[in-house]
């Protein structure tokens, strides 16, 4: 994290731009699950009061990708295998029912921007970082494909625990090729009008991505 500069503060209060790059931080891996925060560390490499980094992590806790423990402070959140299980239950759920709506709702356009990421995600490189991005925008514009403002805020609020993860699963052996074919199945199936192909695709979709995620958390977890 960069320390803010006089010039961030003009739209925004300090509460807002501590809170939105810790934020960024934690999406981008700059800070890993399980790791400790504290107020004086970041007030000081941000060149802020202690104050607004409070409210920050306050903030950040409510909403999950923060938790206070008893030993250790305040740490980004860390799942264990349960919680990894129930997030993807969830997640397979909202992403189906996206799916379903986009095959309904969905425009020229909405179809139109699926198709060239899915492009854009053949032609990318290999960089588990830049896997993720590609991967997080398709299903994102599929999101917004759906025109439901309210399974929009749902998806978006269990993406911010699913970044959390460490690693993408979407990096494993072979997935980047069997990730591409089922995405454009999907739009395949919104293409067609065809709601309950493209809820089933894309549910079976987020299953292969928990089955690869169970995996690489180990037996440990």
């Amino acid at each position: 994290m960069r320390p803010l500069q006089a010039d961030d503060f003009r739209n925004a209060s300090r509460a807002e731009l501590v809170y939105r790059a810790l934020r960024a931080a934690i999406h981008e891996g700059e800070m890993a699950a399980g790791e400790r925060l504290r107020e004086t560390d970041i007030a000081e490499k941000l060149g802020v009061s202690r104050t607004p980094v409070r409210e920050a992590l306050q903030r950040l806790t409510a909403e999950g990708l923060l938790s206070v423990t008893a030993g250790r402070g305040v740490i980004v959140t860390e799942f264990d295998k349960q919680q990894v299980l129930e997030l993807y239950a969830l997640r397979e759920v909202l992403e189906g029912a996206a799916a379903a709506f986009a095959a309904e709702r969905a425009s020229e356009t909405d179809i139109e921007t699926l198709r060239q990421l899915i492009e854009e995600e053949a032609l990318g490189d290999d960089e588990g970082r830049s896997l993720a991005a590609s991967n997080r925008a398709f299903h994102a514009a599929l999101c917004e494909a759906a025109h439901n403002r309210y399974l929009t805020t749902a998806i978006n609020a269990l993406a911010d625990s699913i970044d959390l993860l460490r690693g993408t699963t979407i990096a494993a052996p072979g997935r980047r090729a069997t990730a591409q074919a089922e995405h454009r199945a999907i739009v395949d199936a919104i293409e067609r009008r065809d709601p309950a192909t493209a809820e089933r695709i894309a549910r079976d979709h987020i299953r292969e991505a928990r089955r690869i995620r169970l995996r690489m958390l180990g037996p440990q977890r």
